[in-house]
């Protein structure tokens, strides 16, 4: 057994709480001692025991002279919670192994350095890309203030959305809108516009095997479009957002009171997608996932306004020039125009094939 060995366990243990600890990190520990695992644990839910308490309380007397591997540096201020860098020092623990530093700059270290002015063995950077990719979302927004913005799009091999006449159910496997359930499930919100709202009536909600956390939704509504009747205004199942254009009145708005919806109306007659995304910021909002049409889509690619791109590729081809792509709007003039992208991920999910590709 080594360092790599038992860091993986609590990336793992990291790992299995994605989605549920917003806007806390997702953290997993583990206390070995004499070749034995005497303590693991992970972060649960924003405001409750960190990783590392979880794991210390298991321990119990055997994390004395024993090594804990965390995969994010203890913090060591008092937040929700007291400092777990303090309560690792008394635990008696001689020697931490830490994935990544805290991405924040204004703790980054601190807590590292306290373990060592303490007297304890540190190493910081045992599988770091496998950490930061856990917690990419966490770092995005504690470094810039705005969601982590994930595009995700289901087209066909020859990158078509639907058909001429606008059909699009349903180009992907039941396996791939399965996956999708996942990826809602991992981030705070969903966003669409209101065309789809007014053609599809999306329940927009976590439906996965199990169950899951349902993201709270956002509609792309300028002129407030959106059908009373819809699911999203009457399911009163998750907290519901309308984004409307300045030109919207009151009175057009009141007609949906006592209709589980909020309204966020914007100061300009359009939606401009940077201000809504600091909007969002404000909310509480860490990471938001985008599942719109081509319009919807376009318009986050023309701001650059987004880290991720999960695309589902089924293997149809549909063909014909009217027939929509992925990303509406006027789109680029020349190829060095293109935003590039690195593909992070490619996998098999049941007949189509799902790519992650990160904004560089």
């Amino acid at each position: 057994m080594n360092d790599h060995y038992y860091m993986k366990l609590a990336l793992n243990l990291a790992m299995s709480t994605n989605g549920q600890t917003t806007p806390n990190p997702a953290v997993g520990a583990v206390i070995v001692k004499n070749n034995q695992i005497v303590g693991m644990g992970a972060h649960l839910k924003a405001g409750e025991p960190h990783a590392e308490v979880h794991a210390i309380r298991m321990a119990g007397d055997h994390a004395k002279g024993a090594t804990m591997y965390v995969t994010l540096e203890p913090c060591c201020h008092f937040g929700k919670t007291p400092p777990c860098a303090d309560l690792v020092i008394k635990s008696g623990v001689k020697r931490v192994v830490i994935a990544m530093a805290d991405p924040n700059p204004k703790i980054s270290g601190k807590g590292i350095e306290r373990l060592q002015d303490a007297g304890l063995q540190v190493e910081v950077g045992v599988l770091n890309e496998d950490a930061s990719q856990i917690n990419q979302v966490f770092t995005h927004f504690i470094q810039t203030g705005l969601p982590f913005v994930t595009l995700k799009s289901a087209i066909s091999l020859d990158g078509k959305i639907a058909t001429k006449e606008g059909k699009s159910k349903w180009i992907t496997s039941s396996e791939a809108r399965e996956d999708v359930h996942y990826f809602r499930h991992t981030h705070d919100a969903i966003l669409v516009g209101v065309n789809t709202i007014i053609k599809d009536n999306p329940s927009l909600t976590t439906r996965q095997a199990g169950g899951g956390k349902s993201p709270v939704r956002f509609i792309l509504d300028t002129n407030l479009r959106t059908p009373i009747d819809s699911k999203i205004v009457s399911d009163g199942l998750v907290e519901t957002w309308i984004v409307t254009g300045s030109n919207v009145k009151k009175e057009k708005m009141d007609l949906y009171k006592n209709r589980n919806v909020h309204f966020l109306q914007m100061d300009s007659p359009k939606i401009e997608i940077k201000t809504l995304l600091k909007e969002m910021a404000t909310m509480g909002i860490t990471s938001l996932f985008v599942e719109g049409g081509a319009e919807v889509l376009g318009s986050f690619l023309k701001e650059r306004a987004f880290q991720q791109v999960i695309t589902y590729i089924a293997p149809k081809l549909i063909g014909g020039r009217m027939a929509p792509t992925s990303f509406g709007g006027e789109g680029i003039a020349e190829i060095h125009e293109a935003l590039e992208l690195v593909i992070n991920e490619v996998k098999k999910i049941g007949s189509d094939i799902r790519i992650i590709s990160k904004a560089m």
